[in-house]
C-alpha cells in the first residue's frame, strides 16, 4: 500500500466553517473533522460585516489541531469559502476595513444605477454571471457612488479565500472560480473585465493575477508555521469558491447528470466545456461560473435553506428552540401544498424575522398563510424542491440535451425530507452524498496538485468507492404538477 497523505481542507461557509483532515492511503479517502466553528456577521454602524479576525484566528487553530491529530507533516493546505465577498487592501498590504457580509444594505439599487452607465445586455456579455445585487461588483460600485475612502487607499481586491491565502502565503493571488464569482471576470477572455470596470468607475489596478485551480500558491509564512507546528507545508488553491470544490466531490461516472450543491445556498447546473452566454440564458438569469479542469458551471443560485435557518433562529430568539431534524420531522407530517413558496423572492434576502415574512408573502400572493411551524417548513420545502424543478428544465433547454440523473451534495443532504420532495417534483431518480463534498473535493483538488491523483475522473472515482451515497426514486406526484403551474405563475 502507498504511503498514507495527509490534506487539510479548511472549508468555510456562510453559517459555519470546518477543519476537516483527509486521509489519502492509495485506496480511500478518510475524512476526520478536527475543528468545528460558528461564522455569524457582526452588525456595525456603518453595516453588516464579517468577523475576519475571528475567522482568520480559527483557520490557524485548525492548521494547528491538524498537526497535532497527525503527529507528522501536511502534504497540503486548501482552503475555499463563500463567493463574491471581498477585502481591500492598501500599497502595504494591510487590510483596510473589515469586509462587508453580502446580504448588507449597501447594495441596495446599485443594480439600477449599473444598468444606466452600462446596459445590462453588455454586462452579462463580459461577465456572463447572474444579476444579484449581492455580486462583488455592485458592493464596489456602492463604494463608488458613496465616495468611499477606501477608493483613494486601496491597491488589491482579493476575494475572501484570496485574502486568507494571502495571510497564509504572503502572496497575493486571485483563483479562478472565486474571481468568476465576482462579476468582475470575463470568462470568454479568461482577463478580467477592464472595459466594464472602468465604464462603472471601478480602479481597474487593484485586479491582479488569477490563478487556475489546482495551483501551488506557496508556502506557509513562517510566522504561521511556527505557530501551528505545519513548517512551510504547501498551501494549493482547490477551487476557492466552495461550489465549485463541491462540484469536484460529484460521484458521477458519465457526463450528463445535473447537480445541486445544498445548504444555507443551492446552486443547481451542469457542468460545461465553455461559458453558455446568449440571449436565453441572460433571460433566465443563469450563471457562467469558473470550474475545476477547464470546465465552467452553467447554474442558478436559489436562495436555499436560508429560509429554514432564518426561520428557526427567530422562533429561537422567542424561546422556541428546534433542532433541524424536529423540524424537518414537523414538515413531513404537515398538511402538504399549503402555501407554494419561491424561495427567491427579494424578500427572503435579508436577515430578519423569515416566519412573519412567510406569512406576508402568503397574504401578497393571494394564498393562504402555513398555519403551523411544520405547515411553514414544509412549505419552504416544497418551494425548493419546485424551484429545482424550474431551473432544471431552463437548464436543458439551454444545453438542448435532457439532464439525469441528478446529484445533491452537501450539508443539505442530510434533509432527507427535501431529497424525496425533489425526486417527487422532478420525476427524476435523485442520488444524495456526499455531505462533505466541498471539503472533499478541496481534498482530491490537493491530492491532484501533489499527483497523487492524476485528474478528476478519478478523483470521482475514489469518491465512488469512499463515500455514502443514497438513492430517492420518484414517488407520488399527486398535486406536485398543480403546485409547479403555481410556482410558474409567481416567478413569471
Amino acid at each position: 500500500m502507498a504511503e498514507s497523505l495527509n490534506y487539510l481542507a479548511l472549508d468555510l461557509g456562510a453559517e459555519s466553517g470546518r477543519a476537516i483532515l483527509g486521509r489519502w492511503d492509495g485506496d480511500r479517502l478518510h475524512l476526520s473533522e478536527i475543528h468545528r466553528f460558528s461564522n455569524s456577521p457582526v452588525r456595525l454602524p456603518d453595516g453588516l460585516h464579517w468577523d475576519i479576525l475571528r475567522l482568520w484566528n480559527d483557520v490557524v487553530t485548525g492548521i494547528g489541531k491538524a498537526v497535532k491529530e497527525t503527529g507528522g507533516p501536511l502534504a497540503g493546505i486548501g482552503l475555499d469559502t463563500w463567493g463574491v465577498d471581498f477585502g481591500l487592501l492598501d500599497r502595504q498590504g494591510r487590510l483596510i476595513e473589515n469586509p462587508y457580509h453580502y446580504r448588507d444594505d449597501r447594495t441596495d439599487g446599485m443594480l439600477e444605477v449599473a444598468f444606466a452607465r452600462v446596459p445590462k445586455q453588455e454586462i452579462f456579455a463580459q461577465t456572463g454571471i447572474q444579476f444579484m445585487q449581492l455580486n462583488s461588483l455592485y458592493q464596489l460600485l456602492s463604494l463608488v457612488e458613496s465616495h468611499s475612502p477606501s477608493i483613494e487607499l486601496a491597491a488589491s481586491f482579493l476575494n475572501t479565500p484570496d485574502l486568507l491565502n494571502y495571510w497564509l502565503t504572503g502572496r497575493q493571488v486571485n483563483e479562478f472560480t472565486i474571481a468568476t464569482t465576482s462579476q468582475c471576470y470575463d470568462p470568454r477572455r479568461r482577463a478580467w473585465a477592464t472595459p466594464l470596470l472602468e465604464a462603472l468607475g471601478i480602479p481597474t489596478g487593484w485586479f491582479g493575477e488569477v490563478v487556475d485551480p489546482g495551483a501551488v500558491i506557496g508556502t506557509l509564512r513562517q510566522a504561521v508555521a511556527e505557530e501551528t507546528g505545519a513548517h512551510r507545508t504547501p498551501v494549493v488553491a482547490p477551487a476557492c469558491h466552495d461550489t465549485g470544490s463541491a462540484v469536484v466531490a460529484v460521484p458521477a461516472a458519465g457526463e450528463d447528470f445535473a447537480w445541486v450543491s445544498s445548504g444555507t445556498w443551492s446552486v443547481l447546473g451542469a457542468e460545461v466545456r465553455e461559458p453558455n452566454i446568449t440571449p436565453e440564458s441572460l433571460a433566465y438569469n443563469f450563471t457562467n461560473e469558473g470550474g475545476a479542469g477547464g470546465t465552467f458551471r452553467l447554474c442558478k443560485n436559489i436562495m436555499g435553506l436560508w429560509l429554514v435557518q432564518e426561520c428557526r433562529r427567530t422562533w429561537a430568539a422567542h424561546g422556541e428552540a428546534y433542532s433541524y431534524d424536529e423540524l424537518t420531522a414537523m414538515a413531513a407530517a404537515a398538511k402538504p401544498f399549503v402555501c407554494t413558496v419561491s424561495p427567491d423572492d427579494h424578500e427572503f434576502l435579508k436577515p430578519g424575522d423569515m416566519p412573519a415574512r412567510l406569512r406576508a408573502y402568503a397574504a401578497h400572493t393571494g394564498q393562504v398563510a402555513p398555519a403551523t411551524k411544520g405547515e411553514m417548513v414544509r412549505s419552504v420545502l416544497e418551494g425548493l424542491a419546485l424551484q429545482y424543478r424550474l431551473v432544471l428544465e431552463r437548464t436543458e433547454s439551454l444545453l438542448g440535451r435532457p439532464l439525469d440523473p441528478i446529484h445533491i451534495v452537501g450539508g443539505g443532504t442530510k434533509n432527507r425530507l427535501l431529497s424525496q420532495f425533489v425526486a417527487d417534483a422532478t420525476g427524476r431518480q435523485v442520488f444524495t452524498g456526499p455531505i462533505e463534498a466541498t471539503a472533499i473535493g478541496n481534498i482530491l483538488m490537493q491530492a491532484v496538485a501533489s499527483g497523487a491523483l492524476t485528474s478528476i475522473a478519478e478523483a470521482r472515482a475514489v469518491i465512488r468507492q469512499s463515500a455514502d451515497v443514497l438513492t430517492f426514486e420518484p414517488g407520488s406526484r399527486a398535486g406536485w404538477d398543480e403546485a409547479y403551474d403555481r410556482l410558474r405563475r409567481l416567478v413569471a
